[in-house]
């Protein structure tokens, strides 16, 4: 029997150029500490080792400091040995890359830079499938059906890439579905695909320990996987891995609703805010003393949180004659409130000159009411 953990997609040295620097230095910092959560859960689960599925590295051309410091952390984790193939992000033709990790690996780490099995423990062998480039534009595990990995033992192999619709940036279908079954595996651990998934009982995409977006809205997993023998269907067991927890949420408004009580209703608890990262994507019809309300609302709750977003692109207004009396009652002013509501109401563009011109007159009137 041979029990391991599966991970791809570290992504060290990730800049997180997009936030606050505050929060890029702990999203940041939450990428390296993946290396430590990985070695926990392998100890406290008797996993042998841990096969990381390419893109450890963000880019081809990380600092000395994030190759060093990941090394260190992996040999402070001796009892465990570590497999790293490299992925599409930091591909075989980063040569100085790939040369320094050489030279800094304590001795409990391999390197799968060539298609040739790797005897990882006894009877159990890693076929690894590096990636040659960023587009590799063909398979890369075909040579794992010739693969002699002497007699009857366990085979896993290890790669990055696309399989079916699968994989990052729109990439090609390049990894056949069957590959485990064409190959003789007992488990194929894939790498690109930033969440978990299976494609079969014998292929899963782990997903990244640390989420990096808002793609996938589900907690940084990795895989307990367990082999009885050869040719037994593996056991595979989820484990949460993320410092983090991306989420993406919908509301869905109506003219007239408590647009303060939806927010409270759609948020997590207080405690889980510092380290969530939010994003409400608000759709429907509002009137604008409900969006000026959701607005306020949203200000005072995103102080909560890692990172906030309200995004209301696909919210449109909906207006009525009675919300313009708090602007005037009559007069020049509201004739010109009048005159921007039937401009905005005639814009298909919701966010539009007029929209915002009428929005932002009732915030001044509501403000000196």
């Amino acid at each position: 029997m041979v029990r391991f953990i599966h991970t791809s997609d570290l992504h060290l040295g990730k800049r997180f150029g997009q936030f606050p620097e505050d929060l890029r230095g702990r999203l940041t910092e939450a990428r390296h500490q993946t290396i430590d959560i990985l070695a926990n859960l392998a100890l406290t689960h008797s996993a042998e080792f841990v096969l990381i599925a390419g893109d450890m590295f963000d880019t081809g051309t990380p600092s000395p400091s994030v190759i060093r410091q990941a090394m260190q952390a992996m040999s402070a984790a001796s009892a465990i040995k570590w497999v790293i193939i490299p992925g599409n992000h930091d591909s075989l033709s980063s040569d100085e890359l790939w040369k320094q990790v050489a030279s800094d690996r304590p001795e409990n780490v391999l390197l799968g830079l060539e298609s040739k099995p790797i005897e990882i423990a006894p009877a159990t062998f890693v076929l690894p499938a590096p990636c040659l480039n960023r587009r590799p534009g063909r398979d890369l595990t075909e040579w794992m059906s010739d693969a002699d990995s002497d007699g009857d033992g366990i085979r896993i192999g290890l790669a990055h890439g696309a399989v079916q619709s699968f994989g990052e940036d729109g990439a090609a279908e390049i990894i056949a579905p069957d590959r485990a079954l064409k190959s003789h595996l007992d488990y194929l651990a894939l790498g690109d695909w930033h969440g978990q998934i299976s494609i079969n009982d014998r292929t899963w995409y782990s997903g990244t320990p640390e989420p990096d977006r808002f793609k996938h809205s589900e907690p940084g997993k990795a895989l307990l996987v367990e082999i009885e023998n050869s040719g037994a269907t593996p056991k595979v067991q989820a484990l949460e891995t993320g410092s983090f927890n991306w989420q993406r949420k919908a509301m869905h408004i109506l003219p007239g609703e408590n647009t303060r009580k939806q927010l409270e209703d759609t948020l997590p608890e207080v405690s889980l805010r510092r380290k969530t990262l939010l994003q409400i994507v608000a759709e429907g019809r509002i009137r604008i003393p409900d969006l000026i309300l959701l607005d306020k609302a949203s200000e005072t709750v995103a102080p909560d949180f890692a990172l906030f977003e309200m995004r209301s692109e696909a919210l449109a207004g909906e207006y009525e004659i009675s919300d313009l009396n708090t602007i005037d009652q009559a007069g020049a002013l509201r004739q010109a409130a009048e005159a921007l509501m039937h401009e905005a109401e005639a814009d298909p563009d919701p966010h539009g000159v007029s929209a915002s011109a009428l929005s932002l007159l009732y915030t001044f009137a509501a403000e000196e009411a």
